[in-house]
């Protein structure tokens, strides 16, 4: 939401956008700073969407743990582990968190969303289907 809408950068609305991402990118290093940041708009936000609703949950999963390994090695890397629990202004978050959401997604990349997703409703589907042609040639 952040990167796409600019909401959630601050308390309240704050200062975001592509723009301020594009900025932010650039001076980590990141390289070309607006399309990398309209890539990460894209990830965050359509991955979350098709996570959220279990649609191709395992791509989106790996898309979004390329993300974070990119932005932890850029940005979070040079501040050790923890996060920024006492809210220093001089300093910024470790890698922990990052490092937490994709053990998270990797267990969705290798389980995958589950049976009330909308890939396992397809996924049950195609089995209930597929073991209907094998009973009609049975019979």
């Amino acid at each position: 939401m952040h990167a796409l809408f600019g909401i959630g950068a601050g308390p309240g609305i704050g200062p975001g956008g592509l723009s301020a991402v594009a900025e932010a990118f650039s001076h980590a290093g990141i390289e070309p700073g607006y399309l990398m940041a309209v890539i990460a708009a894209i990830v965050q936000f359509g991955g979350g969407l098709l996570i959220g609703f279990g649609y191709l949950t395992r791509y989106a999963a790996v898309a979004a743990i390329g993300y974070l390994i990119i932005v932890a090695w850029k940005v979070h890397l040079m501040w050790g582990f923890f996060l920024n629990w006492g809210v220093d202004t001089t300093r910024g978050h470790g890698f922990e968190f990052a490092l937490a959401l994709a053990g998270g997604l990797l267990c969705l990349v290798f389980t995958g969303a589950g049976d009330i997703s909308i890939d396992g409703m397809r996924t049950s589907r195609a089995e209930s289907r597929k073991l209907g042609r094998a009973r009609l040639r049975r019979g």
